[in-house]
């Protein structure tokens, strides 16, 4: 398969330049997957926007389990750069590096509170094509009002976008979360 990359002479409108600006301001580069949405620049900023409402401070959903669903999602996704930049996140909001590595295994690990469990089986179900998100609203009733539900999918449905966007670009990590193992996706899936 043929990556797609964005030439150096790219030339970007100026609010996507700020965007840019931040990204490398915040992370000390420019993520490649804005190089790529910024090659269409009004979609960018919707979608700039739209996780800026999402990763807000006010959220219903905590930064550390909003974190925790956008690393899980990714993993299900394949989406190598999203586990990475989203790791480098998880370890920044306080999330252990036991916890992350634990992720995948959060059922069996021990690790994870009701809250978060709720939060995650929901995510892998809305995630997993054939899962059943219904099945969770008993769980998340417990945790989560409906607001907090409405928003904690539109987090989980934002991360699917992103994560297949980038996934089906092969966008490679940037190397920002060393400490998180970041697999190839297997040939058989």
């Amino acid at each position: 398969m043929t990556v797609i990359t964005t030439p150096p002479s790219h030339k970007f409108p100026w609010y996507v330049r700020l965007f840019f600006w931040n990204q490398k301001r915040r992370y000390g580069a420019v993520l490649e997957p804005a190089r790529l949405w910024g090659r269409s620049p009004k979609v960018f900023a919707a979608l700039a926007l739209l996780y800026g409402a999402l990763d807000r401070r006010r959220s219903p959903i905590e930064p550390a389990l909003r974190t925790l669903i956008t690393v899980r999602v990714s993993q299900i996704n394949w989406c190598r750069f999203c586990i990475d930049v989203n790791a480098a996140t998880a370890l920044r909001r306080g999330i252990s590096e036991e916890k992350l590595l634990a992720l995948g295994l959060w059922r069996e690990s021990g690790l994870f509170s009701d809250r978060e469990q709720a939060a995650l089986g929901y995510a892998e179900a809305v995630t997993y094509t054939d899962g059943q998100p219904a099945e969770h609203f008993a769980a998340l009733r417990q945790h989560f009002n409906d607001d907090a539900i409405i928003e904690l999918t539109a987090l989980i449905a934002f991360q699917n976008l992103s994560s297949k966007f980038n996934a089906a670009l092969q966008v490679p990590p940037q190397g920002f979360c060393p400490a998180m193992p970041v697999p190839e996706k297997p040939d058989h899936e």
